[in-house]
């Protein structure tokens, strides 16, 4: 799946990061989202890999990476503990500054990184997301329906578990039959794969990453919006053509970022595994 790419284990401060490392170059951090794994990158990460030193790694509590239990404050899993990782896993691999795409809950990660640690994000791309508190501002009406995990997986333990684990396989066959525009972007090997990472463990992790949004990550996006902190680095944001309710998503940006570049590219929720293409037109140029 990532040929030439090698893999490795590096422990933080708060668990064990899993993933790919290929190339050379300067350093770009991609992130993945739920329900995936790193491995929802491998259709672009190739061609990346010929201008960069590309890191796809699994985040904490997904695929191969370290699966620390939730605690009662919600803050093992807070974007804010997850971007820590990151900085600290690309530290290790040598660079203290580097370019970071995210794409769902790694989008999340990734912007959470650029306010708690301007220093070391030279560029921002953020794939089908607004920010966790514009989010939850904005769930109501019809496109609630397609948001259930905002609020399912976030119910207290152990009911979400329970559901999700009862039949992992169906969960994924729902959201990659009504998430993407075009189901058959996500291969039958990708979500056996996907689906082989869904154990027990992990299905307690995505539910503790969910709980942290409900309850602490929307409260450190609303201190960065009270003390006027935005995003300095050079921002991309990018979202399928299908994803209607994000229409609007260059003005909300706007209010978190001094440098906004917006666009849309064909399909739904999936970007780089349904418009891998038109994803790589937009980053290579803005990653220079």
């Amino acid at each position: 799946m990532f040929e030439g790419f090698e893999h490795q284990q590096i422990t933080t401060s708060g668990t064990t990061i899993n993933l790919v490392k290929g190339g050379s170059g300067p350093g770009l951090l991609l992130l993945h989202g739920y329900p995936q794994t790193h491995a929802m990158w491998h259709k672009i990460a190739p061609r990346l890999a010929q201008d960069f030193t590309v890191v796809a790694p699994d985040l904490r509590g997904y695929g191969d990476s370290g699966k620390p239990h939730g605690d009662p404050e919600h803050l093992t899993y807070a974007k804010r503990a997850m971007a820590q990782d990151q900085v600290e896993v690309m530290r290790q691999l040598g660079f203290e500054r580097f370019a970071v795409v995210g794409h769902d809950r790694g989008a999340r990660v990734g912007y959470r990184m650029a306010l708690d640690h301007p220093e070391v994000v030279d560029r921002l791309a953020v794939l089908n997301v607004i920010p966790t508190l514009d989010q939850f501002e904005r769930m109501s009406g019809g496109p609630s329906l397609g948001y259930w995990p905002w609020v399912l997986l976030a119910q207290p333990a152990p009911m979400p578990e329970r559901l999700l684990s009862a039949d992992p396989a169906a969960v994924l066959d729902h959201v990659f039959a009504t998430w993407p525009a075009d189901p058959a972007a996500i291969s039958d090997d990708h979500r056996a794969a996907y689906r082989a990472a869904m154990t027990h463990a992990t299905v307690a992790a995505m539910c503790a990453d969910y709980r942290a949004s409900f309850h602490v990550d929307r409260e450190h996006d609303a201190d960065d919006r009270n003390a006027g902190r935005r995003i300095a680095a050079p921002l991309l944001v990018v979202t399928g053509a299908e994803e209607t309710q994000l229409d609007d998503a260059a003005e909300v940006w706007r209010e978190w970022a001094t440098a906004v570049t917006a666009t849309t590219v064909p399909g739904g929720h999936f970007v780089p595994e349904e418009s891998p293409r038109e994803l790589l037109e937009l980053l290579l140029p803005f990653l220079g």
